[in-house]
């Protein structure tokens, strides 16, 4: 019986910024090889034969990214479900477990949630033991995934075990769980040998899910079926019904259905799992050089011990400290201790009342048909790197407060400025004014690069009026 993976990709990894941010969050970014968090996540099922294809839940910004990120690694999900507004886990879970039940696959239900932005290292013996929950599941079990604690760590909730069940080896009954302990309670948990670190990965039938949540939260049920129902198709995405979804309870899967229900089991797993939850976890799985320090990027050290230096710009060197986190970005550059890796969430909310853009996206944007960067910004002129995709096209658009020169640098673009449409190659340059209608398109095999200059009293990126989009935005 094939399992169906469910991955959950709504999360903003603020206690990574200022790497991670709310349009490019962890998931999505590379910090431990060639793949993202999100694309280890897709490739960990891949080649079993004992899976489907996976369905992703995320949220609208994310759906361009997310859908590219699959496509570079020869994944076509089931689908991909775009969450309105953020409800946490219990929702979202209900709405993938609909969607395996839409399906009409017969007694083929079962679902491996997993978030998008967890490493797990071994995962030929984690795969070993999602074939052994899936027998529990298939009796009617609520599994989770419980990860054997190797320190007294503060940053976890937690599951006690109680008596191993009879009919499957190495599959537990919940005796509860706890929220994430202090230092003296989670070492005596560690003592004990009967907690484990609660994953936040599970596994069900969907309709034993659906089950119980019609009979643990039957108004979430309820408008996630309506949401549900009353979706609509765009491009490649499921578009939920947003007035349904938006009324659900924001609540977790653990406190809303894994807490109460009554078949609930746990099965342990050491198989090098991180939740990557900040950069002190980030520091502890990288490699370390002779005197624990984690170097990436243009770094030089001198008498520097048990660091994590990041720099994606420039040279970062150091002299004589010891215990810090350091990262450099364009934009920014980020100071902190290890001991203190936890509160670069509460600095992130501090930023971001204060309304920095430095909260929200890097100077490089992705955009469905391509990026852009910004290189310099003043009083009334911002320039940009613009890249556009091969067969690719930006939106025909219009800007009330601001003009455009455009440079072609590399590539040839085909450009519409009101009535008229032309094409420009290497070296060439062109004029929209205020108020015009025009769009960029890149019909050709190579990427198209230029440079854009904008001129004007006002240069937000929400100056924008679109009349057609390929992309439905």
């Amino acid at each position: 019986m094939k399992i169906t993976p469910v991955i959950l990709s709504g999360g903003s990894g603020t206690r990574l910024w200022p790497i991670s941010r709310s349009l490019n969050p962890k998931q999505f970014l590379d910090f431990f090889g060639e793949h993202s968090l999100f694309q280890k996540a897709a490739l960990r099922v891949k080649n079993s034969e004992d899976f489907h294809e996976p369905i992703i839940v995320c949220n609208n910004e994310h759906r361009f990214t997310a859908a590219e990120e699959l496509q570079k690694i020869n994944i076509t999900p089931k689908s991909i479900i775009l969450e309105p507004v953020g409800r946490n886990t219990a929702p979202a879970i209900a709405i993938a477990a609909l969607d395996v039940i839409a399906s009409h696959v017969k007694k083929d239900d079962l679902i491996l949630v997993m978030p998008s932005d967890h490493i797990i290292q071994d995962e030929e013996k984690f795969l070993a033991q999602v074939k052994k929950a899936a027998k529990a599941a298939n009796d009617e079990y609520l599994v989770t995934f419980g990860i054997a604690p190797d320190k007294a760590e503060t940053g976890y909730g937690y599951i006690k075990k109680d008596e191993e069940l009879s009919k499957f080896k190495e599959i537990f009954i919940v005796e509860k769980f706890i929220e994430k302990p202090n230092k003296k309670t989670a070492e005596e948990f560690l003592k004990s040998g009967e907690y484990l670190w609660n994953s936040g990965i599970f596994m069900f039938k969907a309709s034993t899910y659906l089950e119980t949540l019609q009979k643990l939260q039957n108004d979430m049920f309820l408008r996630c079926c309506n949401a549900y129902n009353k979706a609509v198709r765009d491009l490649d995405f499921i578009r939920l019904f947003a007035e349904d979804f938006e009324k659900c309870l924001n609540i977790s899967v653990d406190y809303a259905i894994m807490e109460k229900a009554e078949k609930v089991a746990v099965t342990p797993i050491d198989v090098g799992w991180s939740d990557v939850g900040s950069w002190q976890a980030i520091a502890e799985i990288t490699k370390q050089d002779e005197n624990k320090n984690s170097l990436i990027g243009d770094v030089s050290a001198v008498k520097t011990r048990n660091c994590y230096i990041n720099s994606r710009s420039g040279l970062v060197a150091t002299i004589g400290v010891e215990n810090l986190i350091i990262i450099s970005l364009k934009d920014t550059v980020l100071v902190a201790n290890k001991n203190n890796a936890q509160d670069v969430k509460e600095l992130f909310e501090m930023l971001k009342k204060q309304k920095r853009d430095e909260c929200h996206s890097h100077t490089k944007v992705l955009r469905p048909w391509g990026s852009f960067e910004t290189i310099d910004i003043a009083d009334r002129f911002k320039v940009k790197r613009i890249t556009v995709k091969p067969k690719s096209s930006l939106s025909l658009q219009m800007h009330n407060h601001r003009a455009e020169h455009w440079v072609v640098v590399k590539g040839t673009a085909h450009v519409t400025c009101g009535s008229k449409e032309f094409v420009m190659t290497e070296d060439e340059s062109t004029y929209i004014p205020v108020g015009k209608k025009h769009r960029l398109e890149n019909k050709g095999q190579i990427p198209l690069e230029l440079i854009e200059v904008q001129t004007g009293g006002y240069l937000g990126e929400d100056d924008i009026i679109r009349f057609s989009d390929i992309y439905g935005r």
